[in-house]
C-alpha cells in the first residue's frame, strides 16, 4: 500500500523540489513571499502554507547569488515551555531565536569570515561560533523544569539595535534583504504571546529585513496593536476548483508521490472516481491524499467509503474537538457544526436534488450566503469552520435577494456530497453544474442566530472580565456612536455586550442596523479572549 506524506516537516529540500508542483496562482504567491512587503498566509490545515514557505526559501537560496535575498527560517514551537521568572521572557526569547537563526544562516552563505564586529551583537559575545544568546534561549526553553527562576537575557540587543545590526551586517555583507519565514506563528502560542509575537511582526520592518507567518483563520489573536489589512499584505491560500488546471495540478501532485504502480495504474484508470476525490478536497492537498490513500483500490464502492466515514465522520470529529483546545469557544464550535451540517448543507442538497430531477432552473449549487450585519457570533463560528476546513469565504461583498450585502461562503464539497446516497453516481453532476450565482441566504436576523447570540457571556476568564471593564471608548466606533452610547449609560465593553439592541436603539437615531453594528464591535473586541 502507497504511504503518502502529509506534512512538509517530513521532508528534505530535495524531496519539496520533486514533489512540487505550482500552478500560475501558488507562484503569484511565492513572488509576493519574496518581496518586500511583510506577508500573512492565512489558511486552513492542509492546505500547503508551510509547502510554498518552503518553495520560496528554496528559490531564494538557489538565486541568491544573483538577488542577495537570504531566507531564514524559524520556528517558535517551544513557547509553551517558557516558564522562567523574567516578566519579559517571551519577548527576549522571540528575538534570541530570531537572532540565532540570522547568526545560522549568514554562516551558511560563506560570508562569515568577511566581518565580525556586527556579528557579535547577534550572537551576545565576541565569539561568533558559539552564541551566548544560543544559551540564553536554551536557558529559556529548559524553564520549564524549574518554574520561576530567572532567566537572565542582558546578551539579547534591543529591537533598535538589532535593526540596526541587520542593516549594518547587510551593507557590508552585500546582502539586499532578509526575509524571515514564521511558521504557525500563532497555533503554537497562547493568545497572550501571540499579541506580543504580532507586535514584533509589526515592528520588524526596514528595508533590509521583513517577516512572513503563516496563520491559521479563526484561532488566531492579533493584539490591539497589529492590524491585519495595514501591516501586512494578507494572503487567503484557497485554490479555485473552477481553474481549469484545478484536476490536473491536483493529480500530478498526488502522481509524484506515488510509489505503487498498480495505485498508479488505477489513478489513472479510474479517471472520474479521481477527479471526483480531487473536487471533494476543495483545493486541500492533504483531505486529497488522505483520500487517496483511503481509496486505494479506487473502485465505486472505495470512494463512496471514504464519503461515508472521512468526509461524514472524521472530519466533522476533528472540529469538534477543538473544544478541547479551546474551550472558551465551545459553544461556537458546536453552533457551527449544527449549522452547515444540519441545516446549510441538507437545505443545499435539496436543491440539488431538485435540480437533478427536474434539469430546470440555474443549476446546482455549493454556496451560501451570510448577511454583513448577521451577529458577530455567528462571523466567529464561521471562522472557525474555516480553519477546520470545513468552509471557504467565497467572495465578501456579494449582493443577494433585494439588494441585500453579505459575504458567499462554500462549503467543504466532500461533506456537501457526503450527504449524497451514491457520490459517485451524482457528485460530478452536482460540481459541474454548480453555478456561484445560486446559493442558500441567511440575513441579518435568521432565527437560526439565537441559540449562538451571547455565548460571550457564558465565559468568565480573568482576562475576559478585564476586557469587559474597558470603557466603550477603545472600540473602532465613530465617536458619535460612543456619545450615544454613554447617553443611556452604556460605558463599558460589559455594559455594551449584556445589553439587548432593544436597549441601544433607546439611543436617539440608534435603529437596528447601527444597534447592531456597535454590539457587534463590543463582541469582536473580546472574541479573542475566548481562545485563552
Amino acid at each position: 500500500m502507497n504511504e503518502f506524506v502529509f506534512r512538509t516537516e517530513e521532508l528534505t529540500d530535495r524531496q519539496v523540489m520533486d514533489l512540487g508542483v505550482l500552478s500560475e496562482y501558488e507562484n503569484s504567491i511565492i513572488d509576493k513571499l519574496i518581496a518586500p512587503s511583510p506577508v500573512l498566509l492565512v489558511g486552513s490545515r492542509g492546505v500547503g502554507k508551510t509547502f510554498l514557505f518552503k518553495m520560496a526559501e528554496i528559490r531564494m537560496l538557489n538565486e541568491f547569488e544573483k538577488e542577495k535575498v537570504l531566507p531564514v527560517t524559524l520556528t517558535f514551537r517551544k513557547a509553551s515551555l517558557l516558564k522562567s521568572g523574567n516578566e519579559y521572557q517571551f519577548q527576549y526569547w522571540m528575538l534570541g531565536r530570531i537572532c540565532s537563526e540570522v547568526l545560522r544562516a549568514i554562516r551558511k552563505t560563506g560570508k562569515l569570515s568577511a566581518i565580525s564586529h556586527n556579528l557579535s551583537l547577534l550572537a551576545g559575545n565576541q565569539d561568533t561560533q558559539s552564541s551566548k544568546i544560543d544559551e540564553i534561549v536554551k536557558k529559556f526553553e529548559d524553564s520549564w523544569k524549574n518554574p520561576g527562576i530567572r532567566v537572565e537575557a542582558e546578551s539579547i540587543p534591543s529591537l533598535d539595535d538589532f535593526l540596526n545590526t541587520v542593516e549594518d551586517l547587510c551593507e557590508e555583507l552585500d546582502i539586499s534583504r532578509i526575509v524571515l519565514f514564521i511558521d504557525e506563528a500563532a497555533h503554537v502560542f497562547y493568545p497572550e504571546q501571540q499579541r506580543e509575537f504580532f507586535t514584533l511582526f509589526r515592528d520588524l520592518r526596514s528595508p533590509y529585513i521583513k517577516c512572513n507567518a503563516a496563520v491559521y483563520p479563526g484561532v488566531t489573536v492579533y493584539g490591539d496593536t497589529f492590524e491585519p489589512v495595514h501591516d501586512a499584505l494578507q494572503i487567503t491560500l484557497t485554490r479555485n476548483i473552477d481553474d481549469v488546471n484545478y484536476v490536473s495540478n491536483m493529480k500530478e501532485m498526488v502522481m509524484r508521490q506515488v510509489k505503487d504502480s498498480a495505485l498508479a495504474t488505477r489513478l489513472s484508470q479510474q479517471g472520474a472516481n479521481f477527479t471526483l476525490l480531487a473536487y471533494a478536497a476543495s483545493g486541500n492537498p492533504r483531505y486529497l491524499l488522505k483520500s487517496v490513500e483511503l481509496a486505494n483500490k479506487m473502485d465505486a464502492n472505495s470512494i463512496n467509503q471514504v464519503f461515508r466515514e472521512y468526509y461524514r465522520e472524521d472530519l466533522w470529529a476533528e472540529h469538534t474537538k477543538l473544544a478541547e483546545r479551546y474551550p472558551g469557544y465551545q459553544k461556537f464550535i458546536d453552533w457551527g457544526r449544527d449549522f452547515i451540517e444540519t441545516k446549510v448543507i441538507p437545505e443545499i442538497k435539496n436543491k440539488n436534488d431538485s435540480f437533478l430531477q427536474e434539469r430546470k432552473g440555474k443549476g446546482t449549487t455549493l454556496y451560501f450566503w451570510i448577511h454583513k450585519n448577521a451577529p458577530q457570533e455567528v462571523k466567529e463560528a464561521l471562522r472557525i469552520l474555516e480553519y477546520s476546513g470545513l468552509v471557504y469565504e467565497e467572495a465578501a461583498g456579494i449582493r443577494a435577494t433585494r439588494s441585500e450585502v453579505g459575504t458567499r461562503y462554500m462549503v467543504n464539497i466532500g461533506c456537501l456530497l457526503a450527504m449524497v446516497t451514491k457520490p459517485t453516481t451524482s457528485g460530478l453532476d452536482i460540481v459541474k453544474n454548480a453555478d456561484i450565482r445560486r446559493m442558500s441566504e441567511y440575513g441579518a436576523n435568521h432565527v437560526l442566530y439565537k441559540k449562538i447570540q451571547g455565548a460571550v457571556l457564558d465565559s468568565y476568564s480573568d482576562a475576559l472580565q478585564i476586557q469587559f471593564a474597558k470603557n466603550i471608548d477603545v472600540l473602532e466606533l465613530t465617536e458619535w456612536q460612543k456619545k450615544k452610547m454613554h447617553e443611556i449609560q452604556v460605558d463599558t465593553i460589559g455594559d455594551l455586550i449584556s445589553a439587548t439592541e432593544e436597549k441601544l436603539k433607546q439611543a436617539k437615531y440608534i435603529a437596528d442596523v447601527r444597534a447592531r453594528n456597535i454590539k457587534n464591535a463590543g463582541i469582536a473586541a473580546v472574541c479573542e479572549y475566548l481562545l485563552g
